[in-house]
């Protein structure tokens, strides 16, 4: 099978280079452990619908449900991995498109789960896009590395000026309730995201980079005290975002709170980040909920359901 020409990029990260060496059990993206999915929503007959579906196993997406009381036009896909977790030589592609005026939301079944590896890494290159008026919550569940793991992960995001979208990362430091050494105990961790316009105007870049022995994590202003994190970005147009900013408040107590968090403006008028650290992850998730609510809000004048799944 022929590997996506952006998993090839990535293969060539600096960061990637000292695990280079083949597992013994099944050579790196080999048959079987090269995942693909391509999800393409539009409007049919006044309905946004999916209308696209190619899937290539572990990866899979069974239909869209319309299961959102809140949101009833939504149409809501859940990513499940038929495997027990991302392996050592995986790669993985997961293109969405959402056509002009469409709406979707793209979950997961669960924890991304990173396993422990002895040989090479795994990588994945996640491509959305929304055109003209349309709006994806692109929501997976949090991503947990296994002690002396190895994972990359690029996204570009093409959205359209009038589009919006929440495109979600959340994080673990590791099982910490497994053995004290998986706290930050995996080799790699490696998350970056490339935000442009359909014309290729590009908006920004981001890159979050987390390598073992790395002494920084503990610091104060980064996640001492805290074992889980996210990156919530919400791209749509300036005016929506500044309503968002002005109703969010940002979570603070010097006396150690569960959870920080805080929003600030993306470059290029290209719309929100929120950020949050907390001891465990319903804490993050209590706070990206927040975030997430007032986005509905303003951007589709909708609410979210109190049974959100992943509460």
């Amino acid at each position: 099978m022929n590997l996506h020409p952006e998993l090839l990029k990535i293969d060539a990260y600096p960061e990637l280079q000292p695990y280079k060496t083949q597992p013994r059990q099944m050579q790196a993206a080999a048959r079987g452990k090269v995942g693909e999915l391509r999800l393409g929503f539009s409007m049919k007959n006044g309905r946004s619908i999916l209308d696209d579906l190619y899937r290539v196993a572990p990866l899979l997406v069974q239909q869209a449900l319309y299961w959102d009381e809140a949101m009833p036009e939504l149409p809501i896909c859940s990513i499940i991995s038929v495997g027990g977790g991302i392996l050592q030589g995986d790669r993985y592609t997961i293109e969405i498109t959402v056509r002009e005026n469409a709406c979707a939301q793209v979950n997961s079944q669960g924890f991304n789960r990173i396993q422990r590896m002895d040989a090479n890494y795994a990588s994945q290159y996640q491509r959305l896009v929304a055109e003209s008026g349309a709006y994806l919550e692109y929501a997976p569940d949090f991503t947990t590395p296994y002690r002396d793991s190895r994972f990359v992960n690029h996204t570009d995001l093409i959205v359209a000026p009038d589009a919006t979208v929440l495109y979600g990362e959340m994080m673990m430091s590791g099982r910490k309730h497994h053995h004290a050494d998986e706290r930050f105990g995996f080799d790699l961790l490696s998350m970056s995201v490339n935000v442009m316009r359909p014309d290729g105007q590009s908006l920004f870049e981001e890159k979050v980079l987390i390598e073992k022995n790395d002494e920084t994590v503990n610091f104060a202003s980064v996640m001492k005290d805290y074992d889980a994190f996210a990156n919530i970005m919400c791209l749509t147009t300036p005016e929506i975002a500044q309503r968002i900013l002005d109703a969010y408040e940002p979570v603070f107590d010097e006396d150690f709170p569960r959870a920080v968090s805080g929003v600030s403006k993306l470059p290029n008028e290209a719309g929100l980040m929120l950020r949050v650290a907390g001891v465990e992850t319903y804490d993050v998730r209590a706070q990206v909920r927040r975030f997430w609510q007032l986005v509905r809000e303003n951007a589709r004048n909708r609410t979210l359901p109190d049974y959100l799944w992943w509460r």
